[in-house]
């Protein structure tokens, strides 16, 4: 066995690509770590700011045949202030003459109750009130701290 010495040429530029690529592995190494970990930056409640809802104006879509309606919720910290629909036409209100009568006798006993558990629909317009009463609550779900829709 003869010991004879090899020698290995390395171009600059194999050396350049090999930097980029080593580099370009660190920042994305990097950046899943950042945006996969917990975070631990959540707002925390106090004692004195144990309030219901998160004061404010809150939209759920509802889609009417090719009509979207909004239907939006006020509260204030502790209270349903408001329930009323944002564009409701003539023609939506026509073509869908529960629409109006439902949400007024949701809008009458969720003031009331401040709630939306144990709430009554007449007959009639049973489907159109529960549809209703299913974007209230999301609209209300947003309020409350859940993913907002809207604000």
């Amino acid at each position: 066995m003869s010991a004879k010495t090899k020698i290995m040429v390395v171009r600059m530029r194999e050396v350049i690509y090999t930097g980029i690529f080593i580099v370009l592995g660190i920042v994305l190494i990097i950046l899943g770590i950042l945006m996969f970990r917990p975070q631990g930056t959540a707002e925390k409640k106090t004692p004195g700011s144990n309030h219901k809802y998160t004061p404010g104006v809150y939209t759920s879509p509802i889609t009417l045949g090719d009509n979207v309606l909004d239907v939006e919720v006020t509260v204030d910290a502790d209270r349903i202030n408001g329930i009323r629909l944002n564009s409701l036409s003539e023609t939506v209100s026509t073509m869908y003459p529960l629409v109006e009568p439902s949400i007024e006798h949701l809008e009458e006993q969720i003031l009331q109750k401040q709630s939306t558990s144990g709430i009554t629909s007449e007959e009639s317009g049973r489907y159109t009130s529960q549809l209703l009463l299913d974007a209230i609550e999301k609209a209300l779900a947003c309020a409350s701290g859940g993913t907002a829709l809207s604000q």
